[in-house]
């Protein structure tokens, strides 16, 4: 059984503000307090995993070892059929050392073939650890396909090139709110909440 969360605060550990905005509006109705690993001035760990729950894993523990408190971690990014899955773990370094997620769309888009199937996956693991490096960890993901030019100036990363399976907007034209319903992290922190918040049977 998973270990339960206790505690009033967990340390998000990202120095990402649009992915601590999200994380944080997941755990707001649950009553659990965030600060980012960010604002408390921690370093980034070097993701060396080869998975997403692997990266996820590193950065969490880094945090709730800096922090000697609970810390959540979010890896996450666009895997494309038709690029063998790429992006993948890589997709915040495909914008470059500035993290342009302008200049990564355009190189996903100028490395699909023509006539190729443009579908595409959000995929996210969300790591739970605590400072005696007990972790927890869960994947999500949400299925769609890519279209060109981006839509939408909301949400962040390739959020303006990605249309959920069955919807007709992209990520970054969608509200907030429609979006948290349906995106690949609402559904690994499902899972997580489901097993770390609820109340104990």
């Amino acid at each position: 059984m998973a270990r339960r969360f206790r505690g009033r605060r967990i340390v998000v550990a990202s120095h990402n503000a649009g992915k601590v905005g999200e994380i944080a509006d997941l755990l707001a109705p649950h009553g659990i307090d965030i600060v980012s690993a960010g604002g408390l001035g921690l370093p980034e760990p070097e993701e060396t995993g080869t998975t997403f729950g692997e990266n996820a894993a590193i950065k969490a523990l880094a945090s709730a070892s800096a922090s000697g408190e609970a810390a959540l971690s979010d890896d996450s990014g666009l895997a494309v059929a038709a690029l063998g899955g790429e992006p993948g773990i890589h997709s915040a370094r495909w914008g470059g050392p500035r993290r342009d997620f302008g200049l990564a769309m355009q190189r996903i888009e100028d490395a699909l073939p023509p006539d190729a199937a443009r579908d595409a996956s959000f995929v996210c693991a969300l790591a739970l650890a605590w400072p005696d490096d007990h972790i927890e960890i869960f994947e999500g993901r949400v299925d769609g396909h890519l279209v060109w030019p981006p839509r939408g100036t909301r949400g962040f990363g390739y959020d303006p090139m990605f249309v959920p399976r069955d919807g007709a907007l992209t990520f970054g034209e969608m509200d907030p709110g429609a979006k948290h319903a349906i995106s690949h992290r609402a559904d690994a922190f499902g899972k997580l909440a489901a097993a770390c918040f609820a109340d104990a049977p």
